[in-house]
């Protein structure tokens, strides 16, 4: 078992601002996701009390274990929120996440997410103080650089500042997420580290998987975008990992996980939830014959009740 994975060859979900909420983490989970993450956590926000914020760290009745990302760049208030989330969740919580990534704008002009790349002691004293403060494994999660490529030297500040376990995106912030991941970055950090490195960026099924934990020697994967409107993924990729067969799931079963994660939004959200189907269930309908008028249908849908019915609909009528 590595920590905090509880799992030899760990297959993750990232976390995903707007995307990894409570009903998405478990489909994803249901699939086989060894761990999940919640949305990205302002450790400002938390420490303020800011109800929405505190609100990220809800958790679902059947989710026994979550890993909670937090962001920012004051060492003391990041451990701060640290303690506030691990006096919040005790047990259920696997592994605080430090956010070192980030590209979005609004977040580097304050001084957070990738913009810690720029400086590195910084990073270091921010991983040192949470580990002080928390009682569960510290993590973090960064990219290539700020515009170059600077990773291993980070990675090696990250583990000598106590961090029990390293992911990288191999994109540079000025990329964003434009061009090919560099794997050869996760590959040295790899060979650079004593710690594990977890892999991150292109994930699209099993076999860039594979190939992922075969080039570069990381210890497990991390799939954001390519776990959105294919939840199934994580099967795909664990039967990839044990040599066994895998069938993607047909338009049918396709449209009944993403009606599945319609009704359950519904439930746990209520009528507010419609907002965020519409950012999911188009991305159900990728490859399948007209999904651009299915689309269009499905965003013009006023309520839960409207989209269940296209579904349903959906189910005796679409092929691809």
């Amino acid at each position: 078992m590595i920590e905090p994975y509880a799992s030899e060859q760990p297959v993750l979900l990232a976390p995903m601002a707007g995307y990894t909420d409570v009903v998405f983490r478990a489909l994803c989970t249901s699939f086989g996701c060894d761990l999940t993450y919640t949305e990205m956590v302002s450790a400002k926000g938390l420490t303020f009390g800011n109800e929405k914020t505190v609100d990220y760290l809800s958790l679902g009745e059947e989710e026994l274990f979550v890993g909670v990302q937090l962001f920012g760049h004051e060492p003391d208030r990041m451990a701060d929120a640290a303690k506030t989330v691990s006096d919040r969740l005790g047990p259920r919580l696997r592994c605080i996440d430090l956010n070192m990534g980030c590209p979005a704008q609004k977040i580097v002009s304050n001084g957070d997410g990738s913009a810690l790349m720029k400086t590195p002691a910084l990073a270091g004293a921010i991983v040192e103080a949470v580990k002080k403060a928390s009682p569960v494994p510290v993590t973090v999660k960064f990219r290539k650089g700020w515009d170059g490529d600077t990773c291993v030297p980070f990675a090696k500040v990250l583990e000598e500042s106590g961090a029990n376990a390293i992911c990288l995106h191999p994109r540079t912030r000025v990329q964003q997420y434009e061009g090919k991941a560099d794997r050869a970055a996760i590959g040295a950090v790899k060979a650079a580290v004593r710690i594990p490195v977890i892999g991150n960026g292109d994930i699209t099924g099993g076999e860039s998987a594979v190939s992922m934990i075969r080039e570069t020697g990381c210890d497990g994967v991390m799939i954001g975008r390519g776990a959105l409107g294919r939840p199934w993924i994580f099967a795909e990729v664990k039967a990839a990992f044990s040599g066994t067969p895998y069938t993607e799931p047909d338009v049918s079963e396709r449209l009944a996980i993403a009606l599945r994660h319609a009704e359950r939004i519904e439930a746990v959200k209520g009528p507010h939830g419609l907002v965020e189907l519409r950012k999911h269930l188009p991305r159900y309908l990728h490859g399948i014959r007209g999904a651009a008028a299915l689309r269009t249908r499905l965003n013009g849908a006023k309520n839960a009740a409207e989209i269940r019915e296209f579904l349903l609909d959906s189910l005796k009528n679409i092929t691809i």
